[in-house]
């Protein structure tokens, strides 16, 4: 198990949203399956938390600039069943990798997907009761797959592992940053 683990500092609000932490931890589940999670504290509700990451146009904002979200069907939901797709902007190329909404409650959605990857992303926004006035919230990503071909798989270990978890740092750090944002 490898678990790397980053402390920021916050904006002197209360002691709980002063240090917002994100884990990393990659930790094998079987041979061929991966888990990639972190999470971090964010100063804001959980249902603004939410709504970052299941409204597109706020998506968009804290995605990769080179990885496009967009609907199979021409409108986007994140009920139970809906298709989308993420396409990474690689011209000639454009790899992608369709989803499925497999579960959703509030706070909670998790995407199925199968192509060059399979497994799952879940998202969880969990309310924090910190005793002040300020609402903030635990957000936890967990990327959970397996890459059935064996030299993709190879490729992807030896040359886009670490540049994924610090997308995914980098990418969580932004969506903190959009939810933070005056509405």
């Amino acid at each position: 198990m490898q678990e790397i683990k980053y402390k920021r500092r916050g904006n002197g609000r209360s002691p709980l949203q002063e240090s917002a932490e994100l884990h990393f931890t990659q930790l094998p589940i079987m041979t061929s399956s991966q888990i990639l999670e972190q999470s971090v504290i964010i100063n804001t509700s959980s249902t603004i938390v939410e709504q970052c990451i299941t409204e597109l146009h706020l998506m968009h904002q804290w995605l990769n600039p080179v990885l496009r979200c967009e609907p199979v069907d021409e409108i986007w939901s994140t009920e139970v069943g809906s298709h989308s797709r993420f396409i990474i902007q690689v011209p000639l190329l454009y790899p992608t990798l369709n989803v499925v909404v497999v579960e959703r409650q509030p706070g909670l959605i998790v995407w199925g997907f199968e192509g060059f990857f399979q497994g799952c992303d879940r998202w969880e926004c969990q309310p924090l009761n910190d005793h002040t006035l300020l609402p903030c919230t635990l957000l936890i990503n967990r990327f959970e797959y397996s890459i059935p071909n064996p030299i993709i798989s190879w490729g992807f270990n030896k040359f886009a592992l670490s540049w994924t978890q610090k997308d995914m740092e980098a990418q969580l750090q932004r969506l903190k940053q959009v939810a933070e944002r005056p509405h």
